[in-house]
């Protein structure tokens, strides 16, 4: 009798294991080298307009600056493995419109830091993020219907996406 796997309790020792697949680790490493693409992006904006944002008013409520690093590497490490699981279910509508809404918010991920950063339009980065939490909640819910580990995954990211709104929102009204 053939073993099932269960992404939900994953086990190395079953040779017949889905994630194990070579296509598996090709996938994996996609969905890796566009979430570092994204990341690269929007640090490479991020760190080349210091001077701007350091003159910027910002609320009481805004990290220091190393916070950032750490908090966007778990981020987009999560966020990896998020449509790295929603990949290996089985085929179908909801996997196809799950991954297609994955790529969606990291499209939005990747516009805001090139808007807020590059070209010093903090209402435009607004409107994308707000954007890209409609797509990150319409993504998680969708991945929850295919892999609910995946789903939980995105909860982080979620709640860092409404703090950087607020953030956002509070620049823009600081800085008419």
């Amino acid at each position: 009798m053939q073993e099932q796997y269960n992404l939900d309790n994953p086990s190395l020792t079953n040779l017949n294991n889905p994630s194990l697949r070579k296509e598996s680790f090709a996938a994996l490493g996609t969905f890796g080298a566009l979430t570092l693409g994204t990341a690269l992006l929007g640090g490479g904006a991020s760190n080349s307009n210091q001077r701007w944002y350091r003159r910027l008013r910002k609320p009481g409520f805004t990290p220091p600056s190393w916070v950032f690093g750490p908090a966007w590497t778990v981020l987009y490490g999560l966020m990896s493995f998020s449509a790295w699981r929603v990949w290996n279910r089985p085929a179908g509508p909801k996997r196809s419109w799950a991954l297609a809404l994955w790529g969606v918010q990291l499209g939005f991920n990747a516009l805001w830091s090139p808007l807020f950063f590059g070209k010093h339009r903090p209402r435009a980065a607004l409107a994308d993020i707000a954007a890209l939490g409609v797509s990150l909640a319409a993504y998680t819910t969708l991945a929850s219907r295919v892999d609910r580990g995946a789903a939980w995954m995105m909860a982080p990211y979620l709640a860092w996406v409404g703090f950087a709104s607020a953030l956002n929102e509070e620049i823009v009204r600081l800085n008419p």
